[in-house]
């Protein structure tokens, strides 16, 4: 079954692109959300069979916002482990893009 986790629209520890009610954020939340999502890669390395990084819309009282969400097959290990370890290990900032080892299993 298809499930997904949503990560973020930028990194933690960064100032991120914010809804507001003039609606003049899209383009600059989408953009944002992607070179995240390329970060995330960069970090984590490609996303494996039946997982798949994308940019996700949802609705909000002031407008729609935009994030980072991996899709993944929950039946799926190496998808799942995947999803969870971009939850837990994504870029705190738009500088960590140093690689991640992977964890000898």
């Amino acid at each position: 079954m298809r499930d997904h986790i949503s990560i973020a629209s930028a990194p933690a520890l960064e100032d991120s692109v914010q809804v507001n009610a003039q609606g003049d954020y899209h383009d600059a939340m989408k953009a944002e959300c992607r070179r995240f999502l390329e970060l995330i890669r960069k970090k984590l390395g490609p996303e494996p069979p039946g997982a798949m990084l994308a940019v996700k819309s949802n609705p909000h009282d002031f407008g729609t916002y935009y994030e980072v969400a991996c899709h993944f097959d929950d039946q799926d290990e190496e998808a799942r482990e995947y999803a969870f370890r971009c939850e837990a290990e994504a870029p705190t900032t738009w500088g960590d893009d140093k690689p991640v080892a992977e964890v000898p299993a």
